[in-house]
């Protein structure tokens, strides 16, 4: 008998189909949808095992279900799940290796091949229940079509399934019906040899009295063929007598046999004895096979006899074909069953095995717990110590920072000498050039007496368009605080990724100091580029203090607007130059700044925004510029006629001054918006890279510990982890990283 996996899965779900039918449930049970719902399966579950499967079990599976594919998916669940608890808990048999039907598809898509798996399933319970013989005598009255694939099927179940053990007591008891069914295993072959030998000789002495009688038959059929033509040809002869019998009286006498009618007469007449000897004979014959025939029938009807004897014999014979089938099925479960029981043998000798090998493994694992146990007082002892570096490395890093504020201050008060020195001499040179001029003043006092009241209004309504310069909004745009905050942050950064590395190996420490070492020369280089930047800018913002006074003391001479344009194009480009300057600076800074490349977009559109801000700033200063032309203009043109007639146009020009103090206002609050935006995005930055890092350092030493300690108990792994939690005491939140 071949497998399942022979077997088309349609043509299992058929047969079993038909199967299904031999329970005569009250539900349809016709086609594939009937059985869908699950309804049908649980009534026959109930009709195989009314004790486990209750009427409470069927009150579940809900009755009216119709197309909604949900409902019957939830029957199929109930009766899957009552299929193989009805296995385990009452047939004592577990199934392995067979793939469950998927209830899915056979509830949404009625799917005929895993409909076939369920009713597989059913099948093995009803072939293993209390009532089993009634279930295989059912099968055997099935057509031979569907009893080989049912028993097909039935073979398969069995090779899968397992029985549950009870424990080593029922060994004896398991051997013992072993020895039982193999006994009747084999009186039940030589049995099923013997009627097999039984029927093949019946069947050759019914085929050999077939032959006989088939012969006889046509023997038979001939003789009363023959007899036949003889009786014709006998009443043809008869006929022809009387009338020659007719024409003899008739005719001369038949006495004299020289006449023709006397040589005719004779001729008929010994024809007519050879006919009457031949017919004799023919009866004799006839008599004889009538006979015969009778005898043939006689034994005809006792070979009838004996083939009805056979037939029941055959049918007898085919029973017990079936019951050798359901024996060799057995048969095949004892092996397994002894190959389990030899297999539990050898799992038993190898329990000591093991059991003598858990005692020298608890040994190991007592001298692994001392181990553990000095290696965590080790571990507590380099905490403490590490404790105390970090606060020492604090110390060191708040010592850093005052140090630098203190040189900040130190260069800040050199150049404050510097400028005052410078000041000073400027002073001393003005006051030269002032006393030259006062003695040229004096000269001229009496030819500029006439204008002088004209000159002294043209001067108070220049003031406040030269003290309404912006250049303090352009110093303001230098922001020098940034480059100091991005030390802070790579210091910060710095001194996480030393906290990080703080739990690795002893290996990396001299590694780490050298790049602290460079980290920390770099830090001097970039405080030393800040220092100059910073007196850089202090020159500027002083020079443009100056000229401010400058502006306020000489904005009425047309002479001195020239020299204010040299001066103001002069700090404009030294101006540009701090800036391009700052730009670098922070360029370099980016480069140094590998890991931020997620907000390297962001830094380009600020920068772009920088730059329109600059564009923003030069066409402010060209309308300055345009503004100057046309106030030395102004005051080239100027006379004592026009005097009254200007008066509008100052006013327009402090006007226009004033809308350019307000733009300069807005650009400098937007600048301000971007550069808070900017430090905020920086410092999130920052905080995620902190993060990444101790996640990266967290993981390194969870996977120290996880080598390191492989053969160690629980407890031992969980002290050992708590102490690499201990071993960080610095650690900052994400909060605290982002305040820094």
């Amino acid at each position: 008998m071949s497998t399942l996996n022979s077997v088309d899965r349609v043509e299992l779900c058929d047969s079993l189909l038909t199967w299904i039918q031999t329970f005569g449930l009250e539900a349809p049970c016709r086609t594939v949808d009937d059985l869908t719902s699950g309804i049908v399966m649980a009534q026959a579950l109930q009709k195989i095992d009314i004790v486990y499967f209750t009427d409470n079990w069927i009150s579940r599976i809900k009755p009216e279900v119709g197309d909604n594919w949900r409902l019957k998916i939830s029957n199929l669940k109930k009766v899957l799940k009552g299929i193989l608890d009805y296995n385990q808990e009452v047939l004592q048999q577990q199934i392995n290796d067979f793939t469950l039907p998927d209830i899915n598809l056979i509830g949404e898509h009625s799917d005929a091949a895993e409909l076939g798996r369920m009713l597989q399933l059913i099948l093995g319970c009803a072939v293993n229940c209390e009532q089993k013989q009634e279930y295989i005598q059912t099968i055997m009255m099935l057509e031979e079509s569907v009893q080989h694939v049912v028993m097909t099927a039935i073979q398969e179940l069995m090779s899968k399934e397992c029985p549950v053990m009870g424990g080593n007591d029922s060994y004896a008891d398991i051997d013992r019906q072993l020895k039982k069914t193999v006994e009747d295993l084999n009186e039940a072959l030589a049995t099923k040899e013997e009627i097999a030998q039984r029927c093949h000789e019946l069947d050759m002495q019914a085929f050999h009295v077939q032959e006989q009688r088939d012969r006889l038959r046509l023997e038979y059929i001939e003789l009363e063929e023959r007899v036949a033509a003889l009786q014709e040809e006998r009443g043809s002869l008869l006929a022809e007598n009387q009338i020659l019998m007719e024409r003899l009286n008739q005719s001369d006498s038949i006495e004299d046999l020289n006449s023709p009618v006397g040589r005719r007469h004779l001729q008929l007449q010994t024809q007519l004895e050879q006919l009457q000897e031949e017919t004799f004979r023919l009866e004799a014959a006839k008599d004889d096979y009538r006979i015969r025939c009778e005898e043939l029938e006689k034994e005809l009807t006792e070979l009838r006899g004996q083939n009805e004897e056979l037939t029941s014999l055959a049918d007898e014979a085919q029973t017990l074909k079936d019951e050798m089938d359901v024996l060799r099925h057995s048969s095949d479960k004892v092996s397994k069953l002894e190959v389990m029981v030899e297999s539990y043998k050898k799992k038993l000798e190898d329990l000591g095995d093991l059991r003598r090998q858990v005692k020298l493994l608890e040994e190991k694992n007592t001298l692994y717990m001392q181990n553990t146990v000095s290696l965590e007082e080790e571990v507590r002892k380099a905490n403490t110590t590490r404790g105390q570096l970090e606060s020492y490395k604090r110390q060191v890093v708040e010592l850093q920072n005052k140090l630098s504020e203190e040189s900040k201050k130190t260069d800040k008060m050199e150049f404050e000498y510097k400028r005052l020195k410078e000041k000073v001499d400027s002073l001393q040179k003005e006051k030269d050039r002032m006393r030259s001029e006062r003695d040229s003043l004096k000269e001229t006092i009496e030819e500029l007496r006439f204008v002088e009241a004209q000159e002294g209004q043209l001067s108070t309504g220049m003031v406040p368009l030269d003290s309404n310069e912006g250049s303090d909004s352009l110093a303001a745009e230098i922001v020098t605080p940034e480059i100091r905050e991005k030390l802070i942050r790579l210091q910060h950064e710095n001194n996480m990724l030393k906290l990080a590395q703080e739990g690795s190996d002893n290996e990396n420490i001299a590694l780490l100091q050298s790049l602290l070492e460079d980290a920390n020369s770099r830090k001097n280089e970039l405080e030393t580029e800040n220092r100059l930047v910073n007196q850089r800018l202090i020159e500027g913002q002083s020079q443009v203090e100056e000229l401010q006074r400058s502006l306020q003391e000489q904005g009425s001479k047309a002479d001195d607007s020239i020299i204010l344009k040299k001066k103001n194009d002069a700090h404009m480009e030294k101006l540009r130059e701090v800036n391009s300057e700052l730009q670098k600076k922070c360029a370099h800074i980016d480069d140094l700044e590998p890991k931020y490349t997620s907000s390297s977009q962001k830094v380009e559109e600020l920068e772009e925004a920088l730059k329109k801000k600059d564009e923003d700033m030069k066409q402010m200063e060209d309308r300055y510029k345009k503004y100057l032309e046309k106030a030395k203009s102004v005051i080239r043109t100027l006379d004592p006629k026009q005097n009254q007639g200007s008066a509008p146009e100052v006013q327009t020009l402090k006007n226009q001054l004033q809308e350019r103090e307000r733009m300069l206002h807005s650009l400098e609050k937007d600048y301000d918006k971007t550069k808070a935006q900017r430090d905020q995005e920086e410092k999130l930055i920052v905080s995620a890279w902190y993060n990444m890092g101790m996640a990266l350092q967290k993981k390194a030493a969870e996977d120290r510990l996880a080598s390191t300690g492989s053969g160690q108990s629980f407890l031992a792994r969980q002290r050992q982890a708590t102490s690499t939690r201990r071993s960080y005491p610095g650690y900052p939140g994400p909060q605290s990283a982002t305040a820094r």
